[in-house]
């Protein structure tokens, strides 16, 4: 490009560029200036109010030897392996199914993702009310004649887990399902015909050939997922709050804990720092893949 083209191309769709403008000016000063400003104090020894009393790494060397910090984190990576790996398996198995014509489509697509369309708070709740063992699952089942049943796993620190997972997987499959479905529905009919010609079977089609052409979109998900994960709090206050003890832990439950219960400014800090360390780690590769990927196009 030459010099006297490059106003003409800066002045190109300038109504959108300026109506992008507050859009832009609002990441660069309240998520990338609040982003630096955490990192920089969470090197203080803020208590009750912030304060640029830098103790170096005290905060940090403080919060990886807390066992709860540590119970936290091993409980994001169990729950975060389990609800990626099944969100993305239900959600594509699920996306086929209705990715074949099937009737009342549309009314199954929106059973699937209305729990998408509540909060964490209320499904929480419900789940609390379902997972109850004086009025839910095991009450019913023990009403049936089964009165040995036991299914208690909001009191039992082995299984809470899989009951945060059981309530977060009902709630975001539908939106990895729908986000799949637009996904096949993209894939060209000629891939199937030719399919059917050659006589291959339907899954092996999907494994070998309609898989790897939705990449993009199951990198997209995979994101979605991993950051939902990563800042994983509403839902454990209302189903667990955390219990029974530090059972159901979890990293933005410990942070906001420590700034608000605590009234430890510093600590709460370093911890979202560790939680901003993980997201960029997952998002910085996504956005490189992704750039990478539209220039060869």
């Amino acid at each position: 490009m030459s010099g006297r083209d490059r106003p003409a191309q800066l002045l190109r769709n300038l109504p959108a560029k300026l109506a992008a403008l507050p859009m832009i000016l609002t990441a660069l000063v309240v998520f990338i200036g609040c982003s630096l400003w955490t990192v920089v104090h969470s090197f203080t020894k803020s208590r009750l109010l912030p304060k640029l009393d830098f103790v170096g790494l005290d905060q940090y060397d403080r919060l990886w030897s807390t066992p709860r910090w540590l119970v936290s984190i091993e409980n994001l990576a169990i729950y975060g392996i389990c609800a990626l790996i099944l969100s993305l398996v239900l959600g594509f198995v699920l996306a086929a199914l209705l990715d074949q014509k099937i009737r009342f489509e549309d009314g199954f697509r929106t059973i699937i993702l209305y729990p998408y369309a509540l909060s964490f708070i209320v499904t929480g709740l419900v789940w609390q009310w379902i997972l109850n063992p004086d009025f839910g699952i095991q009450n019913i089942v023990r009403g049936l004649g089964f009165e040995s049943f036991v299914f208690d796993p909001l009191h039992n620190p082995d299984q809470v887990l899989f009951a945060l997972l059981i309530a977060g997987l009902w709630q975001g499959t539908g939106l990895v399902t729908v986000i799949l479905l637009a996904g096949l529905r993209g894939i060209d009919e000629d891939i199937w015909k030719a399919a059917r010609v050659d006589g291959i079977p339907a899954w092996k089609t999907y494994l070998r050939v309609v898989i790897p052409m939705m990449r993009p979109v199951f990198a997209t998900c995979l994101v979605l997922v991993s950051a939902g994960i990563v800042k994983l709090y509403d839902l454990v206050v209302a189903l667990t709050n955390g219990g029974p003890g530090i059972a159901s832990e979890t990293p933005a439950k410990y942070v906001y804990d420590s700034m608000f219960n605590k009234q430890n400014l510093g600590q709460g800090f370093a911890a979202s720092t560790m939680m901003l360390l993980t997201v960029l780690i997952i998002i910085v590769p996504w956005a490189m893949f992704e750039f990478r990927g539209k220039r060869r196009d």
